[in-house]
């Protein structure tokens, strides 16, 4: 399943760019879409997890110079950061060629390595495009496809599984794999089993507040060394932290970021939920229901959109704050999962102080409706197709 939108980023990156690097978690799908754009031109593809394909890279620019009238591939690209320097040289020598645009296309598994070194080496020379999981609008309209895309999760291989075990499998096996394999290729010795509990304290605790002390008093362990383990699963794209939006306002506002564990399908691998059944007698559902709405609100924003969540220490709420880039607009979303879309005081408390251009509900309906004068309800399908125009239809 390729996700078309992501793919044409990719396409209009290399046309503006002679560098684009497209980052995501493990088994997104990058790979599947880097292939399919190789289809439709002349290039080259190597994966650097494979030895023989490293091993070609030994003199990486007398073999990369053979290739300069083609699209190169480089998928896993944090197994040799060594080479963006070399990627330098070849880029501008083909720009005093005349050769400007879509060279590399670059694909990594976490942000770590991956941002620190292009961007000290190909500084105006490369473009980042995010891979986010399948989200709703991918998924389409078919019969329980948000309820089944909430289970199981937008990791195409899990989305797609035969079965509800067969896709709690693939996510428990994911989730060893990234905690006993991957980690340790970032060059963090970080115990398997110590990081496994945080990340499992973390979805119990989902969309709740950071608190690194508690954490670390939990764990037997440093509230710096936590915060550094949650830091390392965020560049992961495992866990996001949501930061406070901070308004000009006479109010005492939350100063802490809420977390929450991006993919929905992994929390509730992690929490041991298989099935619909599970999830909704279970103490999480409401948190897991607000971080799957948000992952996928967030997978369609416009570049450079800045999300936040607005809470006073009187009780003013607002679950997402967006505010847009060139146009000065906020939009405020308030997300319910109910039939009914009628928020609570705080909300509206939250919009006086804040003012939105704005509001919504996002509610676990689907007809589209006024509320109050300024708030609309709508689907989270509906509200996906929103953002990513950012007009009202």
């Amino acid at each position: 399943m390729i996700q078309r939108k992501v793919k044409q980023w990719v396409k209009e990156a290399l046309g503006r760019q002679a560098a684009v690097a497209l980052i995501g978690p493990r088994q997104v799908g990058k790979t599947t879409l880097a292939c399919e754009i190789c289809e439709e031109r002349e290039s080259l593809y190597l994966d650097l997890e494979d030895r023989d394909d490293r091993e070609k890279l030994s003199d990486p620019r007398l073999f990369l110079e053979e290739y300069e009238d083609r699209l190169v591939v480089l998928d896993e690209i944090h197994r040799t950061p060594e080479i963006f320097q070399t990627l330098r040289g070849i880029i501008d020598r083909g720009r005093r060629k005349g050769k400007r645009t879509g060279r590399f296309l670059v694909l990594g598994s976490a942000s770590v390595d991956l941002l620190r070194q292009s961007g000290e080496t190909l500084a105006g020379r490369i473009e980042y495009v995010d891979m986010h999981p399948l989200d709703i609008v991918e998924a389409g309209t078919e019969d329980n496809a948000m309820n089944r895309l909430w289970i199981r999760g937008g990791f195409p291989d899990s989305y797609l599984a035969e079965s509800d075990e067969h896709s709690f499998n693939l996510r428990k096996s994911f989730i060893r794999t990234y905690l006993e394999r991957d980690v340790s290729q970032f060059g963090l010795r970080i115990p398997a089993t110590t990081l496994e509990t945080l990340w499992m304290m973390l979805s119990h605790g989902q969309g709740a507040l950071l608190n690194t002390s508690s954490l670390a008093s939990s764990l037997s362990l440093s509230a710096p060394t936590v915060a550094k383990y949650i830091d390392l699963l965020v560049e992961l794209f495992l866990v996001r932290k949501l930061r406070p939006y901070h308004a000009n306002v006479r109010k005492r506002l939350v100063k802490s970021p809420k977390v929450y564990v991006r993919d929905s399908g992994l929390l509730h691998a992690l929490l041991g939920i298989g099935d619909f059944n599970s999830l909704c007698g279970h103490p999480v559902v409401g948190g897991s229901w607000e971080g799957f709405v948000i992952e996928n609100l967030l997978s369609d924003l416009p570049p450079r959109t800045q999300p936040n969540f607005y809470r006073t220490a009187g009780g003013a709420e607002i679950d997402l704050v967006l505010e847009f880039p060139g146009k000065s607009e906020i939009w405020a979303i308030e997300i319910k999962r109910a039939l009914s879309a009628k928020p609570k005081k705080g909300f509206y408390q939250a919009c006086e102080d804040i003012q939105p251009n704005k509001s919504f509900v996002v509610y676990a309906g689907e007809k589209r409706y006024p509320i109050s004068e300024g708030v609309e309800a709508v689907s989270l399908l509906e509200m996906c197709r929103i953002i990513a125009k950012n007009t009202i239809s």
